[in-house]
């Protein structure tokens, strides 16, 4: 079994605390209560009940500590102490649609000497099937006590990929059309699962050899990024640069496949 910190544990505690609640809702999804935030975005009593959870659990264990959430917002804490990044339920439009895709992302982002920050540990877990993937920087990527790698397929003919597919009041299509129109006739696949949380972390896994979306808020990938980090891949904008977070392009993979696929992305965008 890997050793792993104390804060990972604090996390941990928190997701599973918050996961049996989630299960009820989603065996229950039909007395939800569910609200509009704007175009084709859903929020649910599940996510705010999960939110709440993690945040009174998260909280009790950082009383100092700053947090990014999905429904609650920026929360400050003491500015030279890390900070919490929480989705409590990615993958919502799937749960309302009774479909068992959905994760808990949290990570930890840490303050740098040069004002910058990073995220240090990360948790994306899937209530349904009690997967924990998990990482801390330096120290690899597991899902419970396995050890995961990225995919060492080099060939894009064989790469399965995964994708975000814009919809009403999300993302580019014209962008998105383009860069599908580049990669989908070099590839073995292409998917859509409605997870970006999930999406990364079978790309850390080598479930899936590839990812690409825009238009994520950090909550969506500050986790999902780590893991595949320390799985040995790579994560960065369409540029293929380190500004994915600040241009809200991610583009994941491991390194063959990552430098393949970024020239066919970089192709579609001239």
């Amino acid at each position: 079994m890997p050793s792993h910190s104390g804060l990972f544990t604090v996390i941990e505690r928190a997701a599973r605390k918050a996961a049996p609640r989630l299960r009820r809702d989603f065996n229950e999804v039909q007395q939800l209560q569910v609200s509009r935030k704007g175009p084709a975005d859903f929020v649910s009593m599940a996510d705010k009940r999960a939110e709440q959870t993690l945040y009174e659990e998260l909280s009790k264990a950082r009383p100092d500590w700053g947090f990014v959430m999905e429904e609650r917002g920026e929360v400050a804490g003491d500015p030279g102490k890390p900070r919490f990044i929480v989705d409590p339920l990615d993958g919502t439009s799937n749960f309302l649609h009774g479909i068992p895709h959905f994760a808990i992302s949290i990570a930890v982002e840490e303050p740098l000497a040069n004002g910058k920050r990073e995220v240090t540990t990360a948790l994306v877990y899937q209530p349904l099937t009690d997967e924990s993937f998990w990482a801390e920087k330096g120290r690899g990527a597991w899902v419970q006590s396995e050890r995961l790698r990225v995919s060492v397929r080099r060939d894009p003919s064989e790469a399965l990929v995964a994708t975000g597919i814009p919809f009403l009041g999300h993302g580019d299509f014209v962008q998105w059309t383009r860069i599908f129109g580049a990669i989908a006739p070099q590839v073995a696949g292409i998917r859509r699962l409605g997870s970006a949380a999930l999406d990364l972390a079978w790309v850390a896994a080598g479930r899936f050899d590839a990812f690409w979306e825009s238009d994520l808020n950090v909550w969506d990938v500050a986790a999902g990024m780590l893991l595949v980090k320390e799985a040995g891949g790579f994560v960065t904008d369409f540029r293929g640069g380190d500004r994915a977070i600040e241009r809200s392009e991610y583009l994941a993979a491991n390194d063959a496949l990552h430098s393949k696929l970024h020239k066919l992305v970089a192709g579609a965008l001239r």
